[in-house]
Order: structure tokens, then sequence, then C-alpha cells
């Protein structure tokens, strides 16, 4: 027995290091029950697998869309699934943490068929970011405004994360490209989170005169969400360990790369739990429900619950592997693993999209 064992591990091993340039087809669960070390993961269903680099998770009525890296959206129905291309005005980019990241639907979505896209591109021999519009036309979703452009964007920490805040605005995170002194200038969009209003434009009561800048001295914020109250919470990467969530203010200078994790500075923002020196989260999406912030870790590998009464924090989930978003609706937690995107193991049909009550 055990050396059957042995042999079907060296199996998935060998498959799962296998490509192909032919998209997988993700395929639909309506329920599959996974256990691993925690109890709670005995009550984790599997929606969807077959997933190619998932990055965020929206859900429109009683269908969910995933953005996928490569540059897909899949669309998941009521036991159907289809992988939507999408037609980008600029070569998208392949450089790791790069490619089609945030994603979000317009308010007036069921209408508009309209939507919110954050993506890396190439420029020659530059790489850069930018956020659009993407109109949805049947199967595929079209560019079709620009919001902002040439967000400077290096080998790492592009950031990504498009949110719609409780004011109606677009919130947007990016990452310091690597060069962590940006991150204190004003004068450029790296290493900050910026507010915009919807059609590009800026908020006249943003905090910075003429300016998209909303907070600053971030290195690589990665989760926005907001509580019931409209506090805005964000999560980032610290620098090898240091990870922190932050309560977000309006203007505040939140320290990268000055100081980090439990540091302090006057009139510089220390964060609300961070991982400390240690140890490393990675943290990525972020959701709020019933005074419990949820966060995807990556390196961390797990979703982790930040209990903003108590001050404490837990592992909930475990054993997965590398965990990119979350997503709450109603007393459901839905979140995507990111095993598939060269720095895990991928399971047996790796990645998936799952669901657990809270």
């Amino acid at each position: 027995m055990k050396k059957r064992i042995i042999f079907l591990f060296l199996i998935m091993i060998l498959a799962s290091g296998c490509s192909s340039s032919s998209q997988q087809k993700p395929t639909m669960h309506k329920q599959e029950n996974v256990t691993d070390n925690l109890e709670s993961n005995k009550n984790i269903e599997v929606i969807a697998d077959n997933l190619n680099i998932p990055w965020a998770i929206e859900k429109y009525k009683n269908m969910f869309y995933v953005t996928e890296r490569a540059g897909y959206i899949v669309k998941i129905k009521e036991g159907e699934i289809e992988r939507q291309h999408v037609k980008l005005k600029k070569e998208l980019a392949t450089a790791a943490e790069a490619g089609l990241l945030g994603f979000v639907l317009a308010p007036d979505f069921s209408d508009s068929k309209l939507a919110y896209a954050y993506y890396t591109y190439v420029n020659g021999n530059k790489q850069f970011n930018r956020m659009v519009t993407l109109r949805q036309e049947e199967n595929v979703w079209n560019e079709e405004h620009l919001l902002i452009d040439e967000i400077v964007s290096g080998t790492f920490h592009h950031g990504g994360r498009l949110k719609i805040g409780p004011d109606g605005k677009l919130y947007a995170t990016v990452g310091d490209a690597l060069q962590p002194s940006v991150a204190q200038d004003l004068s450029v969009l790296e290493g900050k989170i910026l507010r915009i209003n919807l059609d590009g434009t800026i908020p006249s009561d943003n905090p910075f005169p003429n300016s998209f800048v909303y907070s600053y001295g971030h290195r690589n914020p990665q989760g926005l969400t907001w509580s019931l109250d409209g506090t805005l919470f964000a999560s980032e990467h610290g620098n090898s360990a240091n990870d922190e969530i932050n309560k977000i203010d309006a203007g505040q200078n939140y320290g990268w790369p000055i100081i980090e994790g439990i540091e302090t500075r006057q009139k510089m923002m220390s964060p609300l739990f961070t991982s400390g020196s240690s140890n490393t989260w990675a943290p990525s999406g972020i959701d709020y429900y019933d005074n419990k912030l949820y966060v995807a870790a990556l390196r961390g590998a797990a979703v982790w619950e930040f209990d903003l009464k108590t001050n404490s924090q837990r592992e909930m989930i475990a054993g997965l592997g590398r965990i990119r978003d979350v997503f709450v609706d109603e007393q459901y937690l839905y979140f995507v693993s990111n095993n598939t995107d060269g720095r895990g193991n991928p399971l047996n049909n790796d990645d998936k999209l799952y669901r657990i009550p809270l």
C-alpha cells in the first residue's frame, strides 16, 4: 500500500510539471468536501477547478466572474463555466506577478455591461500598469476607455487590486515597483492607494489637490475592503516579513520604506496587525464580515481571520496552498487558490474556487 501511494504521488508531481499551450477547461462542482488539518476545512466546497492563475473574484446575482492573469475572465453560473477572452489594447505582460489583475463590476453592470480592470502591459522594452474600462459583449470583454496609464511596473510589486467604495469611487492599490523611495513621493502614483471617479477624473475631495493619491507610504498593497461604517482596510506585503493589515485614512503616510511592522514614527501610521519580523503571510485579497477581516495569504498558504473587536487573529483555513483572493457574500466566504502561479505546488485540478459557510 505504501509503495502504491508513493507511485501515485510521483505521477502527480510529473503531471503538475507538464505544460501545454492550450487552456485547460475549468469544471464545476456542486459540492466536494475538502478535509485537512483544520476542523473548519471539512465544510469547504469546491465550486470550480482547473483555473489558470486566478486573481480576482467578482459576483453578480447568481454568477461569478474570476480573472485569470493570462488574460481571461471565467464566468461561473448554475453549473456552467465559460472562459471568456479579454481583448486589450496593449500587449499583456507575462512577467512574474503581472498580467490581468484587478477587476470590479460597475454599479450599473446589469444595464451597462461595464467593468473596471487593472493590467500590466509591455511597451517595447518597458513595462507599465494601466486602469481601463471593459465592456462585455456576449462572451468577450473589450477594452473601451483608458482611466490611468503608464503606472511604472517593476519586475514585481504591481499592486493591482480594484474595488468600488461605499462612496461610489474606484479605489486601486499600486505597488512601489521595486523602488522603495517612490512610496514617499506624492508626485508619482507608485506605492500608493488611489481614489478615482468612475469616469477616470480626480475627485474634488481627495486629500491632495489634483491628485489620485488617497494614501501613501505603501510597499505592495494587495487588498481593499470596507466595514459597515465605511472604514477602509488594506492588506500589504512587507519586506520578506512584517506584512500588514492597515486601517486606511485619507492623506495618511503608512511609512514605507522608513518604518515597517511594529516600528513607529511621528506622522506615520502603524498597522492594526502585523506578521512580525519572523513570519510571512504575503496577504492578498481581503473582505469584511461581522467585525472580522478575512485575508487571503499567499506565502502563508491560508485564509486568516482578524477579529477587530478582540484584536485577535487565527488561521481559519489551511492546507490548500497559496490563496489569492477572498469574497464574502451573505454568510459564505469564497476564495481562490493560486498554486499555478509558478511559486506554488499545484494540487490535483488546481487552481480552484472554494466556498465555506461563515
